[in-house]
């Protein structure tokens, strides 16, 4: 089962300040590109600390949510918030999900396909869960292009420390973050009505200390490289991210770019 998630969870706090306070301005423009207006039972696969979910919530023509994440720290985390009757949050696998055929009118996957090593798996099993006539719809930031705070960091850090290559290389070429994958995996699933679009938020961060903390957490991948670290490499890493965000000016507020590439489809039938 370990094979079906590469994404480092630790915990729910953990990963509300590493990408959490960012899926929230997400998701709400996500569901627009979706066009998602009502449902019986809506799936939130790769649901993580439940913030699709909950904007999906709060639309009251979206009769249940059900959110699956293959991180039970997740999982628990999401239910912790919940107060809604409406939403289930459960432990499970993206590639073997846990309900018959045609169990939902919608599927909605974000920032999560591409920590799947057979992305392509979980696609065809978002649409099998799907009534026909629903849409199946994904978002995955575009790493290479588009994610410029990561960018920042792993640009920085695989000019001081040759083990961040390697992260590097790893970052930029993950399955569905790339032009076309998504649409291409959507037609190959036998979707129809496939649309493949980018969405564009901003990252606001207040100060340095506010764009490093994630990275001393166990949350995500750039947490997962740092602890590995030794601590005068790490010291090295840091003090070259911070010239980065700095830029020569004071310490203070940055605003970044982040883009992702969104996708949906019909079932047919």
């Amino acid at each position: 089962m370990a094979a079906s998630s590469t994404f480092v969870a630790a915990d729910g706090t953990g990963y509300e300040i590493q990408m959490g306070r960012w899926s929230r301005i997400l998701a709400p423009r996500f569901i627009a590109f979706a066009g998602v207006a009502s449902g019986d039972r809506v799936l939130d696969v790769g649901c993580g600390t439940g913030n699709l979910s909950f904007a999906l919530a709060e639309n009251s023509r979206i009769g249940a949510v059900v959110g699956v994440d293959f991180s039970s720290a997740y999982v628990d985390y999401a239910r912790s918030r919940s107060n809604d009757p409406r939403i289930a949050f459960h432990q499970g696998d993206a590639c073997a999900l846990a309900f018959a055929d045609g169990s939902f009118d919608h599927a909605f996957s974000m920032l999560v396909l591409q920590f799947i090593p057979q992305p392509e798996l979980a696609v065809r099993e978002m649409r099998r869960v799907t009534r026909p006539g629903g849409t199946v719809a994904a978002a995955t930031w575009d790493a290479r292009g588009g994610f410029v705070a990561y960018r920042l960091f792993f640009d920085t850090a695989a000019a001081i420390e040759p083990g961040a290559m390697e992260r590097r290389k790893r970052m930029y070429t993950r399955p569905m973050s790339r032009p076309g994958e998504l649409e291409s995996a959507w037609k190959s699933a036998g979707l129809t009505d496939v649309v493949q679009d980018m969405v564009t938020i901003r990252m606001d961060f207040a100060s340095f200390a506010d764009f490093w903390a994630p990275n001393e957490g166990k949350d995500g991948p750039i947490a997962e490289y740092v602890g590995t670290l030794s601590a005068s490499d790490r010291v090295r890493v840091r003090e070259g991210v911070e010239r980065a965000y700095l830029d020569g000016e004071a310490d203070g507020p940055r605003s970044y770019t982040a883009t992702a590439w969104v996708v949906k489809g019909k079932v047919p039938g």
